[in-house]
């Protein structure tokens, strides 16, 4: 496990501000399919977050992550099993479009193991209540028109499978996000 660390408050073009966390499940198995138009429609992609799902954003400020809480995240990550997951559909919310991992169970256990542990940070800041919709956010704050164009152009890539047997605390130091730390699933 690695040491976290502190950064100063700043926020850059994309909205993300520095100290910010949070949790993710890397799925390098879907970078082929999807590195290109992350790339062009992902703010988080061009931040250097890689293709993943969110376990929990925004998680602590990196301020407050220190050993004691990189010890508790990992014994509620090591609670549970890893698993494999496929991704075999695309999805929408409005001007976002996702892959859908089958089963999401185990990634909505993972989010409220989490948010059991540490309450005061509730998915997405408690912006879109309490429904937690797992998902591999491909494209957003884009029109209908450039969401159906990549949708057709990620078809062809799909579906893929993909094993989860970590979680990792990603960090944003003003600049970009970084791996901090990853805890293993049993």
């Amino acid at each position: 496990m690695s040491l976290c660390y502190t950064h100063a408050v700043t926020e850059d073009s994309s909205g993300f501000q520095a100290g910010q966390s949070g949790l993710v499940v890397r799925i390098p198995e879907a970078e082929p399919a999807v590195r290109t138009w992350r790339d062009g429609l992902d703010p988080a992609a061009r931040a250097g977050v890689p293709a993943h799902v969110t376990v929990l954003f925004p998680f602590l400020h990196a301020s407050l992550i220190d050993d004691d809480a990189c010890a508790a995240l990992a014994e509620t990550v090591g609670r549970h099993e890893s698993f494999e997951v496929r991704f075999e559909s695309c999805g929408r919310f409005p001007g976002v479009l996702y892959l859908a991992p089958v089963p999401d169970v185990p990634f909505r256990r993972l989010t409220e193991a989490v948010v059991g542990r540490w309450p005061q940070t509730p998915p997405y800041g408690g912006k879109f209540g309490a429904g937690i919709v797992p998902h591999l956010t491909v494209a957003q704050g884009q029109d209908d028109t450039v969401l159906d164009e990549a949708e057709a152009g990620l078809r062809p890539g799909l579906p893929f499978t993909a094993r989860v047997s970590s979680v990792d605390l990603v960090v944003f130091d003003g600049a970009e996000w970084g791996q901090r730390a990853s805890f293993a699933l049993r």
